[in-house]
C-alpha cells in the first residue's frame, strides 16, 4: 500500500481545505519546504492545485515546477486539467500523473489524453454516493457507474471522500466495488487504524494531509503500517 502525502495549493501556498469549501481555509505555508520535508520520507506525493479546480485551469503550476526541481519528488497533480494544453504543461514541468476529474466524462477527451499520456488518473470525487463535479460543487452520476464508464480508459482512480475532506473524523465506509484497478483513497484518514481498514477493503494506496499538517499521525507511522502490508 502506498502513502501519498498532500499538499493543496491556493495563491502559492500550502493549505487545508473543510470539506472542499473554499471559505473554509488553513495556511500551513511554503509548500516547496513542506515537501522537502516528505522528501525525507517518500518519493512521491500528491499535490492539488485548489485555485485550478475552482476556476477551471491551472494557477499554480509554478510551485509545482519548483517542488519537483527543488525535491526530486515524483507529483500527481490534481486541479483544473480540463484541456489538453494544461495536461501537456503539467507533463513538460515533470508530473508523473495529470489527474482529472469533471473532464474524464468528455469520452472523447478522455480517449485522447489517454493516448498521448501515460499515468492519467481518474478522481471520482463522491458526495453522497454521487460524483461531486465542477469543484466539487455540482453532484451527477453514481460513483459505481462512473467507474463503470471509465474503467475502459483509465486503470488507476483516486476515490475522495468528499463529505470527509479535511474533517479529520476518519473514512468513509465503503465496499469495494473495482476490480483490479489501481485505487487510491482520499478523505478523513486520521490514523494508522484508518489506514489499516482501507487496507482490509482492498486500496492500494492512501492520500493523508490533514492528519500530518495537525500532527495526529506521523508519516513514519502511516509508512511503517503500508510495509507491513507489503510483507504480508
Amino acid at each position: 500500500m502506498e502513502v501519498y502525502p498532500a499538499i493543496d495549493l491556493m495563491s502559492g501556498k500550502a493549505v487545508r481545505l473543510y470539506k472542499g469549501r473554499k471559505d473554509k481555509v488553513r495556511v500551513y505555508g511554503d509548500p516547496v519546504e513542506i515537501a522537502q520535508r516528505f522528501a525525507e520520507f517518500v518519493d512521491k506525493i500528491h499535490v492539488v492545485d485548489l485555485d485550478g479546480a475552482f476556476e477551471g485551469f491551472p494557477k499554480n503550476l509554478d510551485v509545482v515546477g519548483r517542488i519537483i526541481q527543488e525535491t526530486g519528488l515524483r507529483v500527481q497533480l490534481g486541479g483544473g486539467l480540463r484541456s489538453y494544453e494544461a495536461i501537456a504543461k503539467a507533463y513538460e514541468i515533470g508530473v508523473e500523473n495529470a489527474i482529472i476529474g469533471t473532464k474524464a466524462f468528455d469520452i472523447a477527451f478522455l480517449e485522447r489524453i489517454t493516448q498521448d499520456f501515460e499515468g492519467i488518473t481518474v478522481s471520482l470525487d463522491s458526495r453522497g454516493g454521487r460524483i461531486a463535479v465542477k469543484g466539487w460543487v455540482e453532484s451527477g452520476l453514481e460513483v459505481r457507474e462512473a467507474y463503470e464508464i471509465l474503467r475502459e480508459y483509465v486503470d488507476r482512480f483516486i476515490y475522495t471522500s468528499v463529505e470527509r475532506d479535511g474533517t479529520l473524523t476518519g473514512i468513509e465506509e465503503i465496499e469495494r466495488f473495482w476490480e483490479n484497478e489501481e485505487f487510491i483513497y482520499a478523505g478523513g484518514v486520521s490514523s494508522a487504524d484508518d489506514l489499516r481498514k482501507l487496507r482490509e477493503i482492498g486500496f492500494s494506496g492512501v492520500i493523508v494531509g490533514k492528519a500530518l499538517y495537525e500532527g495526529l499521525v506521523s508519516l513514519e507511522e502511516l509508512l511503517e503500517v503500508a510495509r507491513c502490508s507489503r510483507r504480508e
